[in-house]
């Protein structure tokens, strides 16, 4: 296990499939090489973007360590886990340290609505089962669960959780976090579309969704915002948002996989339940994804 900072732009990668939903690591690895001549700074692996759902343990055994050997200790690998007990969740970390991730981002309980208390207390088991780094993803929005300063307050005693994915879509947050903890949480954007503003406040990274179509633009947003450059920034944001737009919806999956296909770094292909876009619906969605390739910015 490698040391590394939770800084810069980590693409919450698509699982890529073949017309079989079997793995199909060539076209990973076309994705992978895309995204590390594009900037990026890490990789997260299963996360929601990734079907979590739907892969298997051994597929994410299978996609941690292909990683990490394409990779070659060049960024870090963080593995998704979003399970619906403790003793499972426990269990997946355990895993992921044992196949060589070099640090987890971990989603409260799924499928119970976990009170604060139940929460927190989640959270903790998971941290004192492994010695990986740990960024927690607060989205209230799709989760239903809010991590509250409060509870910040209690879970930074665990000193391994050491990241925030900041989903809950109040940009205010940021300042929040900020006020409280100084740099003791690190803070990455979870929403493409309030990315800048994010950063902008403070954010020190931006877990991105378009950037897996898109790595170059994204990480120019990410480094011309930390230099200052806000107006040059805008104008790529300006030109990006309409894309960015399609990390918002419950189909996230096939549109950002039918960008992926546009921009020849990926497939469409998605594991049932969910299926491709077909019809009036894949020719709006493939409408935005061609008018933003055709308007691409120059860098």
């Amino acid at each position: 296990m490698k040391a590394f900072e939770w800084k810069g732009v980590f693409p919450a990668l698509t699982t890529k499939f073949d017309s079989q939903e079997e793995l199909d690591l060539p076209e990973f690895a076309k994705n992978l090489q895309a995204q590390l001549d594009g900037g990026i700074h890490g990789i997260i692996l299963g996360g929601s973007l990734g079907e979590a759902s739907t892969i298997t343990e051994a597929e994410k055994e299978t996609l941690v360590k292909f990683s990490q050997e394409k990779l070659e200790g060049k960024i870090p690998v963080i593995l998704n886990i979003a399970e619906g007990s403790t003793r499972e969740a426990t269990r997946q970390a355990k895993l992921a340290q044992e196949w060589g991730a070099d640090g987890l981002m971990l989603l409260p309980p799924m499928r119970y609505k976990a009170d604060d208390r139940e929460t927190t207390a989640f959270f903790k088991a998971v941290a004192q089962s492994t010695e990986l780094p740990i960024m927690l993803y607060n989205n209230p929005v799709d989760y239903k669960i809010e991590i509250t300063l409060d509870m910040f307050e209690s879970l930074i005693e665990e000193k391994n959780i050491t990241a925030v994915k900041e989903s809950t879509r109040d940009v205010s947050n940021v300042t929040r976090l900020v006020n409280r903890f100084g740099d003791r949480l690190k803070i990455l954007c979870g929403v493409d579309t309030l990315a800048l503003e994010e950063l902008v406040l403070g954010a020190d990274g931006w877990v991105a969704g378009l950037v897996c179509a898109f790595p170059a633009e994204t990480v120019a947003i990410y480094q011309l915002v930390k230099a200052g450059k806000i107006a040059e920034a805008l104008t790529i944001y300006r030109w990006f948002l309409p894309l960015l737009e399609l990390d918002l919806h419950p189909k996230l999956v096939q549109y950002i996989k039918l960008a992926e296909q546009e921009a020849g770094i990926g497939s469409e292909y998605v594991r049932a339940p969910r299926l491709a876009l077909e019809g009036a619906e894949r020719t709006r969605i493939l409408k935005i994804i061609q008018d933003g390739i055709a308007k691409r910015p120059k860098l």
